[in-house]
């Protein structure tokens, strides 16, 4: 079965930087996309940043400059570089893995990241 563990969430003040990962074990096979979502309170959950096809990626217009994904398909691991993060980036960092063939997305149990000093 397939199983995504999160680390890298935390405490951090404005301006500050995290790197999230997320491991995703039972993977037999590459998968089809790799992302991280957020969600607060109150609002729906959005995507932050997805990498398709082993290259191709996107951010959500409120990162751009400021997050960067990347993945090691050796360690079947996705990673988010938050750099300058803002009091508006706190929120739980959720991992979505897209796999198999129907595809299947999987979710991680996600990970709070809360920016504040």
């Amino acid at each position: 079965q397939v199983q995504l563990v999160e680390s890298g969430g935390g405490l951090v003040q404005p301006g500050g930087s995290l790197r999230l990962s997320c491991a995703a074990s039972g993977v037999t096979a590459n998968v089809n996309a790799m992302g991280w979502y957020r969600q607060v309170p109150g609002k729906q959950r959005e995507l932050v940043a997805a990498i398709m096809d082993g290259s191709d990626t996107t951010y959500a217009d409120s990162v751009k400059g400021r997050f960067t994904i990347s993945g090691d398909n050796a360690k079947n691991t996705v990673y988010l570089q938050m750099n300058r993060l803002q009091s508006e980036d706190t929120a739980v960092y959720i991992c979505v893995i897209n796999y198999g063939s129907p595809e299947t997305v999987y979710w991680g149990q996600g990970t709070q990241v809360t920016v504040s000093s």
